[in-house]
């Protein structure tokens, strides 16, 4: 596996990160991919896509170690970007649209109109048939994903920056500030509220009821969706925390941490002892304010992925299964998507990423 991290020095930096009796962490590749600051990164089976500030897409290969491309259909930082299995990516800008990307010929199926300000967040249902938006409009947006239109909008009291679905998709959860709100899908009501002393920055689902919460206060804590108590905290860094990052590896579940200190830091979560301090297996300095985190697994744990994913959706009707896939036959792009065409395609250039090493030669030179 390969821990993935932005930052605000525009560069994309790549770990290797291998278990044993210790966990290592070995730097693979550093990048500067974009021209600003990098604000969003995602990850599939193949790909990692970094959003930035320079209203860019770049696409990434990481099995044959390549830049692969840029999408520049949006006007406006890139704010947040998501994968919805092999064939589809969602990404949301301040320009207040929402793009629908298929991932195999890298061209916009879709592009919506989604807020009126700029988009914070976004959030895809493990089904794939619903998407949920939050942004500057003070709005909720659910979006049917089979026919690329809204499904329902909800008025918020304050701007939310987060929204996230459990991995069950029974419930989501909203941020405001230094406030939570979780909500049940099937009311779309709150059924309860977490509120910290600061500014939440980023989120993470452990599992269906459990949730990592991290901010400007060097914090860790994990909740209970049921009760909203906090079973643990722990002081993760020395500065804010940015992004959470969370898998399972042969029955070992890993929490990755990026912040502004600059550490990228995984952890052992034994959740038999939720309410023990998770245990620190490795960490690596990268000198650089971290802004965004996601971890590029290989393809065991890929698989192991996929199944997973292929039984949850096994359980559901037959008209149910990853309806996102069937984009191509109802989300037709529409003729401004035409005249925008020649803006959309991915350049042709593909470099590879620069290791280390190399880099470090350059600079001495």
């Amino acid at each position: 596996m390969e821990l993935v991290a932005g930052c605000y020095e525009q560069v994309l930096f790549g770990f290797a990160a291998r278990p044993a009796e210790s966990w290592t962490v070995v730097p693979v590749f550093t990048h500067h991919a974009h021209s600003a600051s990098l604000s969003a990164v995602a990850v599939n089976n193949r790909y990692v896509v970094t959003g930035s500030r320079d209203e860019t897409i770049q696409i990434y290969d990481m099995k044959k170690k390549i830049e692969h491309g840029a999408l520049l259909q949006h006007n406006g930082t890139i704010t947040c970007l998501e994968f919805y299995g092999t064939a589809h990516l969602l990404s949301g800008a301040e320009d207040g649209l929402i793009c629908i990307w298929n991932t195999k010929r890298w061209e916009c199926l879709k592009s919506i109109k989604a807020h009126k300000g700029h988009v914070t967040s976004l959030s895809i249902h493990p089904s794939g048939k619903l998407a949920l938006s939050v942004g500057t409009d003070k709005t909720l947006r659910t979006w049917n994903l089979v026919e690329g239109r809204s499904a329902f909008i909800k008025n918020l009291k304050q701007n939310a920056h987060i929204i996230k679905w459990s991995p069950d998709g029974e419930r989501y959860v909203t941020v405001i500030t230094n406030k939570v709100d979780i909500y049940k899908l099937d009311t779309a009501s709150i059924t309860g509220t977490i509120t910290t002393e600061k500014r939440i920055s980023s989120l993470r689902f452990i599992t269906d009821s459990i949730l990592a919460i991290a901010g400007d206060d060097e914090i860790i804590r994990f909740y209970s969706c049921d009760s909203q108590k906090c079973l643990c905290e722990f002081k993760a860094h020395e500065n804010r925390i940015k992004d959470i990052y969370s898998f399972e590896r042969e029955g070992q579940h890993v929490i990755v941490t990026a912040s502004s200190d600059g550490y990228i830091k995984m952890w052992n979560l034994d959740l038999n002892k939720i309410k023990d301090v998770p245990s620190l297996l490795c960490e690596v300095n990268t000198k650089a304010r971290l802004t965004c985190l996601a971890v590029w697994l290989d393809q065991a744990s890929e698989m192991k992925e996929n199944s997973d994913k292929a039984a949850t959706l096994s359980q559901a009707n037959d008209d149910e299964k990853s309806s996102i896939v069937r984009k191509n036959k109802v989300c037709r792009t529409d003729k401004s998507d035409k005249t925008a065409k020649k803006k959309r395609e991915v350049t042709p250039e593909k470099q590879k990423l620069e290791a280390p090493l190399q880099k470090k030669k350059k600079k001495q030179n």
